[in-house]
């Protein structure tokens, strides 16, 4: 009988649909549902590959401060086309021995319990839902297409600023996805607890109230970077270049550079959002900037 303590490797197909406010983006063959886990500590983790998606303009969205020339040379130095981009969307899932922790939700309840089945779960064993930030491809999965609940049994927690800042933007993702659980969801600030092993930073900039959350379990870290840099290149490797779906940008700049700086001086892994699956990986500094390094078999051993 499977528990939330187990895990398991299956194959299914991953239906993909709107974005819900992202930039158009053009589809790609419905991927094989994915997850990888591994252990930290006593914890359990798993990422989760709920969605993918090309976009044919990624200058636009990832450089409108940088030069075209730059930006192709930059590209071209890192073995990857400048006109076009894969987005992945990865949710993880925290086993922390006595609660099961998802952060973020995918763009859809579809793709995020296919995503979830993979990895031997289904939505009623999610204990905590983790909303690092609210744009439309992190809380896409809170409710079906007919506005059932998906977690049913969870709780859910986010920044307050963040809730704040949205519940008074008239946003039709928000409104659609969040409003409707408003009253079960607990809000934090910067270094509180969202569960037990769990702890919430301030990453502010991208939104309002964009959260990181650093896991531990005896001794052993990894950061969950949310949105913190959305291209392992063109994102994390040039923290000054301005990403359109920055809300704040000099806010969000600024907290990437220390965010990132944190990571490389520490040594600490991380887990981001819109990395290369499985969206592991370490942070490493490079003159002005830094360079990302996906984890190998580090977290096999």
């Amino acid at each position: 009988m499977l528990t939330r303590r187990h895990f398991i490797a299956t194959g299914a197909a991953l239906p993909l649909a709107s974005t819900l406010g992202l930039p158009a983006l053009a589809q790609t063959p419905s991927p094989t549902v994915q997850h990888h886990a591994f252990a930290l500590g006593t914890f359990q983790v798993a990422t989760l590959l709920a969605g993918q998606n090309v976009t044919d303009s990624p200058r636009d969205l990832f450089a409108a401060n940088v030069s075209d020339e730059e930006f192709a040379r930059v590209s071209e130095e890192n073995f990857i086309p400048a006109d076009r981009a894969q987005f992945v969307f990865t949710p993880t899932v925290v086993n922390t021995g006595s609660e099961l922790v998802l952060f973020d939700t995918g763009l859809n309840a579809a793709g995020m319990t296919g995503a979830l089945a993979a990895a031997g779960y289904t939505p009623d064993q999610i204990d905590t839902v983790v909303i690092t930030h609210m744009h439309g491809d992190h809380i896409g999965g809170l409710t079906g297409d007919d506005g059932s609940e998906t977690f049913a049994n969870a709780r859910y927690v986010t920044a307050e600023a963040e809730f704040d800042a949205w519940a008074g933007a008239g946003n039709e993702a928000f409104e659609a996805k969040v409003r409707p659980l408003a009253e079960k969801f607990s809000f934090l600030g910067d270094g509180d607890s969202a569960a037990s092993g769990i702890t919430a930073m301030a990453a502010f900039g991208h939104t309002p109230g964009h959260m990181v959350y650093m896991v531990e379990s005896e001794g052993a870290q990894i950061l969950i970077f949310a949105d913190t840099a959305n291209h392992y290149v063109w994102s994390l490797a040039y923290p000054e270049w301005e990403f359109s779906f920055d809300m704040d940008k000099a806010a969000a700049a600024a907290s990437r550079r220390r965010i990132l700086d944190m990571l490389a001086t520490d040594r600490v892994p991380m887990i981001g959002y819109h990395m290369p699956f499985p969206g592991i990986g370490y942070v490493k500094t490079r003159e002005d900037g830094f360079d990302y390094e996906p984890a190998s078999y580090q977290f096999q051993l």
